[in-house]
């Protein structure tokens, strides 16, 4: 049997990894700010990162139906997190644009989240944040290659 040039690929168990990031991300998006669901701070980020931005853009951008976004928004802008901007020359149309509030709300629950996690690293050892450090390139390059699409159904992203 003739030697192969490739290099042995280890066997990853992805179910074990999908497991693992999802209860990281779960345990990262847990913030104490009220009445922020996770659809809810999804679509002020997109606004933040995207906006201004039309209201079908942004159902677009985060797969839901205009109904759910309708409810979504006038919370958002209840909160004060989001305003609604005339477009010239389309008195029909109009675009979200975050205001003060929702960025200084995104903005602690990145801090937030970001002190849990650094806490969290004291837990390991010094290997442990070696082969972390490690991983970290390989991990940004998984997260750019995979779709930003969802296969959940609407009624679990509220």
């Amino acid at each position: 049997m003739p030697a192969s040039s490739e290099p042995a690929v280890p066997d990853i168990d992805v179910a074990r990894l999908r497991v693992v990031l999802s209860r990281l991300s779960r345990r990262l998006r847990k913030h104490e700010l009220a009445g922020l669901t996770p659809t809810k701070l999804s679509a002020l980020a997109t606004v933040w990162r995207s906006g201004p931005l039309r209201l079908g853009d942004l159902a677009a951008a985060e797969r839901i139906a205009p109904s759910t976004l309708t409810r979504l928004v006038s919370a958002l802008e209840e909160a004060g997190y989001v305003e609604r901007c005339a477009v010239p020359g389309d008195a029909r149309a109009s675009t979200l644009a975050i205001t003060p509030g929702g960025r200084d709300v995104l903005e602690r629950i990145s801090q937030e989240s970001t002190i849990l996690l650094r806490d969290s690293l004291l837990t390991l050892t010094a290997d442990q944040l070696a082969a972390l450090a490690a991983a970290l390139p390989t991990l940004e390059q998984l997260a750019d290659a995979l779709p930003l699409t969802t296969d959940r159904p609407e009624s679990d992203r509220s």
